[in-house]
């Protein structure tokens, strides 16, 4: 028998347990690719939100030794991390290891991430002067570690998978900017939108500009596919998402999406507004587990690809449970062309690393064409 595999074990473990690792494809695996063009595929393409973290021993090894910020502005570390479920998994598709936070950085707040706390903004935006005194620096300068953390991961993927760039949305990075870190009310955010509008405006036409400039950028590097993440647009009514929001993430994608690469629009609790959400832009738009696949499908129209939508917890789930769900979720796609495979959210930190393996392996063989 081989060994019991446990959360504590290596990727590698994990691997070594299954048996022999299949020979890489001489051709880049660009399933991933055609699935955002709405082109046929030979099976679902599969990537994790999150999917190079805490989850993962080998992970865990580097945070001993280096603070999130040092792996992300160390452009050797980045690579390391973002390869680490490539080299674990069969994913069709590698996330280049960054934050969306270092672009607020970038424009003159500081910004630290604590151990059993999260990010914190120590000068937080709360009055029109301190939006004044943001700058909108060149990401190709200010941001170069990402850059060539990019370039150095094109190097080592060698054509295995496609490689995506991605960027906190003008919302997200504003309710950070403006809470001073993570929030469940948003009460400051609104509390600013609603009697300081002409501050609000104002931020958002500064974090427009440099979010649109930032994954421009990342595609410059050799990013082939972008990702604009408004985690919280989901905290807004679609009425204020349209007058103080919609806008500001158009633009951003615009500019992303005159590149030439495909822009996936991701958000997390806009079941209400995926309408909105698909107004704003982008060739795939990401729906979380709130919402049935095909009812997002038949809302959003056939001219988008779609990604999405397993609930981050059902990975904990026994694997004949989890295979249930994937197997509802593929049924809902339908087998149209557009369908990205991935989570509603981030892999959590405490996710069982063979359920991972488990659920990549599911996914391709059960939308086998």
């Amino acid at each position: 028998m081989g060994i019991t595999i446990t959360a504590e074990h290596s990727a590698a473990e994990v691997r070594a347990a299954q048996g022999p690792k299949i020979a890489r494809k001489a051709s880049m695996n660009d399933r991933f690719l055609r699935a955002c063009r709405r082109e046929t595929v030979d099976c679902t393409p599969v990537w994790l939100m999150r999917q190079a973290g805490r989850y993962m021993v080998e992970y865990r090894k580097l945070r001993e030794k280096y603070t999130i910020l040092e792996i992300i502005k160390t452009p050797e570390l980045a690579v390391e991390v973002t390869m680490q479920p490539i080299n674990a998994f069969d994913l069709d598709a590698a996330i280049i290891f960054a934050d969306i936070l270092p672009p607020l950085e970038a424009m003159g707040l500081s910004l630290e991430f604590i151990r059993g706390e999260g990010p914190v903004i120590h000068n937080p935006l709360r009055i029109a002067a301190d939006v004044d005194a943001l700058k909108v620096p060149d990401p190709r300068e200010s941001l170069s570690f990402t850059m060539e953390a990019i370039r150095q991961t094109q190097r080592e993927l060698d054509g295995r998978v496609p490689l995506i760039g991605f960027s906190g949305a003008p919302f997200t990075l504003a309710s950070y900017a403006i809470e001073g870190g993570a929030t469940r009310s948003f009460v400051l955010t609104k509390s600013l939108i609603y009697n300081q509008p002409e501050a609000w405006h104002d931020l958002m036409d500064k974090l427009a500009t440099m979010v649109g400039d930032y994954l421009k950028a990342q595609a410059e590097a050799g990013a082939q596919v972008l990702q604009l993440f408004d985690s919280w647009a989901g905290a807004l009514s679609p009425a204020d998402y349209r007058r103080y929001v919609l806008p500001y993430s158009q633009r951003a994608l615009q500019v992303a999406q005159s590149s030439g690469v495909p822009v996936i629009h991701f958000g997390t609790g806009t079941s209400g507004m995926l309408e909105l959400i698909k107004e704003a832009g982008g060739d795939v738009i990401g729906v979380d587990w709130r919402v049935n696949l095909a009812d997002a499908w038949d809302r959003l129209g056939e001219d988008v690809a779609i990604q999405g939508n397993l609930d981050p917890v059902a990975l904990f789930a026994p694997i004949p449970e989890l295979e249930r769900h994937v197997t509802n979720i593929l049924a809902q796609a339908g087998g149209r062309p557009g369908h990205i495979f991935n989570l509603g959210h981030g892999i959590l930190p405490q996710t069982p690393v063979e359920h991972v393996a488990a659920l990549v392996a599911m996914v391709h063989e059960l939308s086998r064409r």
